[in-house]
């Protein structure tokens, strides 16, 4: 398999944040995303949300199966590793704070802006 250059997956990024007519916010690869070890495991559907970026985090939760607000559900991850690990979801991580997706079976996606992200505490 080829691995992506970091050129590719901003163009990536980038088409996605197109393609959705939403504000693009490129994540450093040295910050951190929120990700359940199922999420991990590449297991579907796949959703994702992002806050406003904080500290050393890139606003970005991911998991997969049923939502946990256990305070351990997340587990911190860099950009870099996910990249490199080539997951399904990097192509949607330039999507600015507010912004959700669904990846589903079959290349099922759906994105769709939440106001309620951007709130302080949400």
């Amino acid at each position: 398999m080829k691995e992506r250059g970091y050129g590719d997956i901003v163009r990536n990024q980038k088409e996605i944040c197109g393609k959705y007519e939403a504000d693009c916010l490129i994540p450093s690869f040295a910050s951190k995303l929120g990700i359940s070890a199922s999420a991990l495991e590449g297991r579907l559907p796949l959703n994702g949300f992002r806050h406003v970026p904080k500290g050393d985090s890139c606003g970005w939760y991911i998991w997969s199966g049923d939502y946990s607000a256990d305070p351990d559900f997340f587990i911190p991850l860099h950009v870099e590793h996910a990249v490199s690990e080539s997951a399904q979801f990097v192509a949607y991580l330039g999507l600015a704070p507010g912004w959700r997706f669904l990846i589903g079976e079959d290349g099922y996606e759906d994105v769709w802006f939440d106001e309620s992200l951007l709130i302080e505490d949400a």
